[in-house]
This record gives C-alpha cells, structure tokens and sequence, in this order.
C-alpha cells in the first residue's frame, strides 16, 4: 500500500509535461537535505526512484511540499507523526536549514500531544503504517511511554474492572460503567480513546510493558477482555464463509496473543469470556499450547461457571451443536487437580453444574446414547461424596428417555446404568415407581426403595415420639426436684395416700381370693361348664343373685293356667 502511493506521489511529481517540476524540486531542496543532494549529484529518473520509496502517504507529502514552498503548516495528533517521519527521512533537519519542519513537528508533539491522553492514544496509533521509521526516530518508545505512565497515575483510563458475573457482550454494558467521583465532576460528552483500537502489533507490547511497571492487573485484564472481545468475539469467527483468510489469521493471532497476557490470578478474568476464547481457538485453529492453557485456566475457575459456558463448547461450524465431552472431562480433571481450598461449597457447585449440563443437553434429540452415558458417568464420578442425593442425574435421565421414546429396553437399561436409586429422595422414588418411561427393572427396585424409606420413617417417627416422651418424663422430674423443697409435705401426704389405696387393694384381693375358694367346693348342677367370665362377675359383683337363684328351698312353684 505504501510502495503504491510512494508511486502515485513520484509520478505526480516527474510528469514530463510539467514545467514547474524544477522549481518545485529546488524548492524542496532549500528543505530537504537528500533532495538538495539529488539534484546536486543526480538526475530526475534518480530523483524519481528515492521518491518512489518515501513512506507517507500523498496527503503527507503535499503538506510537506505546501512547507516547502513558504506556507504554514497545522499539525494535529494524526498528522504529526507522519510528517515527524517524512521530513525525517527527507533530512528537513536544523543542520540543513534553521526552524525545519522536523523540529516544528516534534515540539508540537512534545507540547500539544503527549500531555493529552486522547491525543497521545492517535499519535500512537498513526505509527502503524510507519512503524520502523517511528522505530528508528523514537516517536513509538515516546507515545508508549506517555500512555504507560498516563496508566499508572489513572489506571481507569484502561476501563473499569470487569464484573466475573456479568460480562456478556450481547447485554447492556449501561450499568457496568461507574465513574469515580472526580470523572462524574468533571463529565465531558467528549468519548475516551481506547486502546483496542490499536493494531495487535502496538497493543501487544504495550500491554506487557504495562504488567511490568505496575499497572494494577484487574485494569490490564479489562482492556484485555475489551480487546478480544471487540476483534474476535463481537465479530464473524473463521468458521463463517464471508471471513477472509487474513482476518481468520489476525484472529488467531489475537486469541493467542490475549491468552499469553491473560494474568494467572484467579478471579480476574470472567469464566465465560474464556468460553467464548476456547470456542473461538477450536474453529480458528489455534495452536494446541493455547487451548491447553485456555482449558487449564477454565478448570481453575470452574466453580464460577454456569451451564451456559459450558454450553458455549457446543457451538460448532455453521451453528451446528458438537458436545465436546472430553475437553469437559479436561476441564475437571484441571480443577480437582489444582483445587486445595478446605470449603465443600466449591466441589458441590461443580458437581451441581455437570449435573445441569446433564439435564441442559438431554432435550438433545439428536444426542447419542454414548455421548449421553458419558457425561452421566462423569456426573456420578463428580458428584460422588458431595451430593447426598441422586435426584439430578434422574431428572436428566427422564428427560432423555421422554425426548427419546424410541429406545429399546436394552437401551433404556443402557442409559439407567449410572442411576444410584439408593440415593434419590422419596420424592423422586415415588415418581420413578411410577413412571412408564423406565425400564421394568428400575421400576421394581424404585418400588422397593420406596417401602424401605417409608419403613425407615416410620421407624424414626416412633423412636422419636418414644424420646419425644422420655424427654417429657425427664422434664417433669426436674420440675418436681425443683418444687421439691417448697412443697415436701404436701408429697409426703400424696405418699400416704397412695400407700393406703395400695394396702385396701391388697385386702380386696384377699377377700377375693378366700371367696374364690370357698366356692371351689360348692357342685354345679348345671351340665354346661360355667364360663370364666360368668364366673367372676358372680364372684365380685353379682355373688347374692346366683346364691339366691339356686336355693333350694326358695323355688316357686309352678302355676298353671
């Protein structure tokens, strides 16, 4: 692009039809330090090829060459730099002429530029198309060197921290920016130049110098995610078909890059934004050491994702949905690997998820058994220890069976093999006794756990009113070993009482005992054998009637009519 209009420029200027070509050369000569030597030592056609080679673009050059000829020239932030690097390389030094435009332009810098933030950021990045000229005259080392130290005193220049939970490039980012109160003070409807505007080629070093001289991490890392997202996330992947080879290849390149400043301590950078980065490094072809790493720093941070990151993995080429199973299984293995807190808060989150996951995907119709199962084991490995129930497995199982009614019972039994029925809670036992989807065996022994646990709850409700009781008892006791001391004589007087109903019954029983044997010697008359329950009526309450009703002497004698 440089080389071609270098060429537009040499060939505007060596027209041979032009009679002014002289003049305006010598004029740039009074200048010019190299075109002064041309033409003293060479011709037009030599002229012409060092032309040719001027790195500026025609806007630049006609500004140079309106200085040349006696006018005023206005720099600006974009301007500056070009001009800085073409009279630079024209030699416009104050060794060939006094008050050159090299120096002009410089002071401008120094003076209008480097002191304003905004102006310092389009400087910086007008040295793009220019680079090593801006290299070699040290225009790149001085911006940067601005825009780091600007960093350091305001940090807020680079973005407010990010939210772990709320970065998601499709929402409303109204609410994540808060400013502090000298900008709120201060607000001007005047936009903040952003660094992700610049070329990978500028950012990159300028952030690692950043990391080096102290600028707070959790402010490097938003400008990072701000970064990838604006050049990578928010924009069509190299799956899409409309996507050139460059820009597929600058992705790549962006994706590698952010994921080596990325900083490596946890909580900085939002799970989902290194979802979004591991899709994007599995259809950009990325290196392996980058997916490697992007994994590893998932697995780290596992415990704050959410099903719909992990679902993130399932977006293939073209929206097709592709269940990555095993890069799931990496990514656990990374976090049990690396998890040394002591709280099960975090182990039961995971287990959680996965279990989530299960349920997310079964409504999956085109989802294999395989894939399926795979993950269920998976769920029951993590899940082992730190959940007491198995209720989320059997949720994700009945929706895979009901989204998949066409399954054989093999196959049925296949998927029901991870299912621990032992663990599921009445609720879900109930509902497994009688759903029509499971396989007969699952049934019976649903129907089985189910008469065990109401057993057990019983068992437990009658243990626990018997303590319930116990307990009452004991409470009574210490009530009456409290009162003890108050109300002594009226219990001794309870006591006697007691002990004198005691000694009546004891004489009751006595009387009852010597009628029962007196009557043992009388002879029943009649044939039929009197039962047991007559006979104690007799004895202690009826004894007059049956004694007068079988006297002898006392028979009526019998009327006739």
């Amino acid at each position: 692009m440089a080389n071609r209009k270098s060429t537009e420029i040499s060939t505007w200027i060596t027209k041979p039809t032009s009679p002014s070509e002289t003049e305006l050369f010598e004029l740039m000569a009074f200048r010019c330090a190299k075109i002064a030597f041309l033409l003293k030592e060479r011709s037009l056609q030599d002229l012409s090829h060092f032309l040719a080679e001027i790195p500026a673009n025609p806007e630049t050059f006609e500004l140079v060459a309106r200085f040349c000829a006696g006018y005023d020239v206005t720099f600006s932030a974009e301007t500056v730099v070009p001009l800085s690097c073409l009279a630079h390389y024209l030699g416009m030094t104050e060794a060939h002429r006094k008050n050159n435009l090299l120096k002009k332009a410089l002071l401008f810098l120094e003076h209008n530029v480097l002191p304003i933030w905004n102006e310092t950021v389009k400087a910086f990045r007008a040295t793009e198309n220019i680079f090593d000229i801006a290299i070699e005259l040290g225009l790149v080392a001085v911006c940067a060197n601005s825009i780091i130290t600007k960093t350091i005193s305001d940090p807020q220049l680079l973005g407010d921290p990010i939210k772990r939970a709320c970065f998601n490039g499709s929402e409303d980012e109204g609410d994540d920016f808060r400013p502090n109160v000298k900008r709120r003070l201060f607000a001007i409807d005047w936009p903040s130049e952003d660094l992700t505007t610049l070329s990978l080629r500028l950012y990159e070093p300028l952030i690692c110098e950043m990391v080096k001289r102290g600028v707070p991490l959790e402010y490097v890392t938003a400008s990072l995610c701000n970064y990838v997202r604006k050049w990578v996330l928010q924009t069509p992947t190299g799956a899409d078909e409309k996507v050139d080879i460059r820009t597929r290849n600058s992705q790549r390149e962006i994706v590698e890059a952010v994921e080596r400043l990325l900083p490596n301590e946890m909580g900085l950078v939002p799970c989902n934004l290194l979802f979004e980065m591991l899709r994007c490094t599995d259809l950009l072809e990325a290196s392996s050491e980058c997916m490697d790493r992007l994994e590893l720093r998932i697995g780290k941070n596992l415990n704050q994702a959410t099903v719909k990151d992990l679902l993130t993995l399932s977006q293939g080429y073209a929206g097709k949905v592709q269940y990555d199973v095993e890069c799931v299984r990496r990514i656990l293995t990374h976090f049990y690997r690396n998890y040394n807190s002591s709280k099960m808060s975090d182990l039961i989150a995971v287990a959680e998820l996965v279990e989530e996951l299960l349920a997310e995907i079964a409504s999956d119709r085109d989802l294999k058994i395989e894939t399926f199962t795979a993950l269920a084991e998976m769920s029951k490995q993590v899940s082992n220890g730190c959940l007491g129930s198995s209720d989320g497995m059997y949720k994700g199982i009945d929706i895979y069976l009901d989204t998949h009614r066409d399954l054989l019972e093999s196959e049925r039994e296949k998927v029901c093999q991870v299912l621990d029925i032992d663990k599921m809670s009445p609720e879900a036992c109930e509902h497994a006794a009688k759903n029509e989807r499971l396989p007969t065996r699952v049934v019976l022994q649903a129907l089985f756990v189910t008469q065990v646990q109401l057993r057990n709850a019983i068992m437990k409700e009658i243990a626990g009113s018997q303590d319930g009781r116990g307990l009452g008892e004991e409470e009574e006791e210490d009530e009456e070993a409290t009162l003890l001391g108050s109300g002594e004589e009226s219990m001794r007087s309870d006591m006697e009482k007691i002990s004198k109903k005691m000694m009546e019954l004891e004489r009751e029983c006595c009387v009852m005992k010597r009628e029962i044997e007196k009557d043992r010697g009388f002879r029943i008359v009649k044939k039929e054998k009197v039962s047991l329950w007559k006979e104690m009526k007799r004895k202690i309450g009826c004894i007059n009637i049956v004694t007068n009703c079988n006297r002898p002497g006392k028979k009526k004698k019998k009327v006739h009519p």
